[in-house]
């Protein structure tokens, strides 16, 4: 059972509760930080995914964004019992015009085709960008055919650069913009953030809006 203390007992756990999720906060950002100076690993091969114009190959996923983030929902052919955990993940990423305004595309892809995955999607009612991989190479060769995963890509005039990967406990703390954008080379694009030269790195809380209204 928890312990009942006086409130200036509370007072006092908390904040040595609170020096340590400070502490913890700072190597966050540090590991952010590190994360944006990866090494890149340019993508030549091209791939066939299908989504609601048809064929597509990865560019089109970017949608003219300079980012992208793909994650794996484990969405099978026939799939009588869709992924929860997967689902959760997937209900719990926020609007998509917070990563847009960031330069940053989020889409989902899965093994099932392209049919199934849009009664799926009907179901849950969301509307994430979604992909069929069916017939693809692309979940085996970015480390996604056997379970869930998320990856994070560059674009550079034409060329593209795969620059992070994780699965695992590494999505479960992953949904909210802030998160999602940590993951990319380009960060959040604020002031505070240690960032490579040449990043942009606007004033923060400037660039946030209601979602309906960015440009």
């Amino acid at each position: 059972m928890r312990q009942i203390v006086a409130a200036d007992q509370w007072r006092a756990a908390h904040e040595r509760l609170l020096t340590e999720e400070k502490a913890a906060t700072r190597a966050r950002d540090a590991l952010a930080a590190r994360r944006r100076r990866m090494p890149m690993l340019e993508v030549t091969k091209q791939y066939r995914l299908r989504g609601p114009a048809g064929i597509v190959g990865l560019p089109e996923l970017f949608d003219g964004r300079r980012q992208l983030i793909v994650y794996r929902h484990m969405l099978q052919p026939g799939d009588p019992d869709p992924c929860s955990g997967c689902s959760m993940f997937a209900d719990n990423i926020g609007h998509l015009a917070h990563l847009h305004a960031r330069d940053t595309s989020l889409v989902l892809v899965s093994a099932a085709p392209f049919d199934e995955i849009e009664r799926f999607r009907t179901r849950m009612g969301w509307e994430l960008p979604w992909y069929s991989a069916a017939g693809s190479d692309f979940e085996a060769d970015f480390d996604v055919a056997d379970g869930f995963g998320l990856n994070v890509f560059l674009r550079e005039g034409e060329r593209i650069f795969r620059t992070y990967f994780t699965s695992g406990r590494g999505v479960e703390a992953l949904g909210s913009t802030w998160t999602l954008l940590d993951l990319t080379p380009l960060g959040r694009q604020e002031t505070w953030e240690d960032a490579p030269e040449g990043t942009p790195q606007p004033p923060p809380y400037e660039w946030w809006r209601l979602h309906d209204e960015y440009e």
